[in-house]
């Protein structure tokens, strides 16, 4: 695990969003031409997920609100970033960044009101629930 294998992953998976028919679109309205800042962002973020660098210090539910995102978005969004992951990595450093993409989904979904639906996306066992 390290900062450039992290730049790797978000600069390529990156790459594919902005291909993606799904994503693409959403992600050119919110970022436009500024895509530098929002790699370098992303590179942050996943550096402090992943290295714990602690160089994020984001909103993230906030710059996702009024995107209109739907459980497919994420869905979508996890399959290429996995895919990323696993053509970059192996062991242990792959584990790492899947868990960590697939808590950041359900963290957005929740957040963003999508629904229960979103504690059940595939590959992922339902949140145990404590009926306190």
């Amino acid at each position: 695990m390290s900062e450039p294998l992290v730049e790797r992953i978000v600069h390529g998976f990156y790459a594919l969003v902005r291909q993606d028919a799904l994503l693409g679109p959403i992600f050119e309205k919110r970022i436009g031409d500024g895509w530098d800042a929002h790699l370098a962002t992303m590179v942050d973020f996943w550096s402090s997920l992943t290295l714990m660098s602690g160089r994020y210090g984001g909103k993230p539910h906030v710059a996702h609100l009024g995107l209109g995102l739907t459980v497919e978005h994420f869905e979508r969004w996890l399959a290429l970033f996995e895919g990323v992951v696993n053509a970059h990595c192996t062991g242990p450093a792959a584990a790492l960044f899947i868990g960590r993409a697939r808590r950041v989904a359900d963290s957005l979904q929740i957040g963003l009101n999508i629904g229960e639906k979103a504690l059940h996306l595939p590959g992922r066992a339902a949140a145990p629930v404590n009926a306190a």
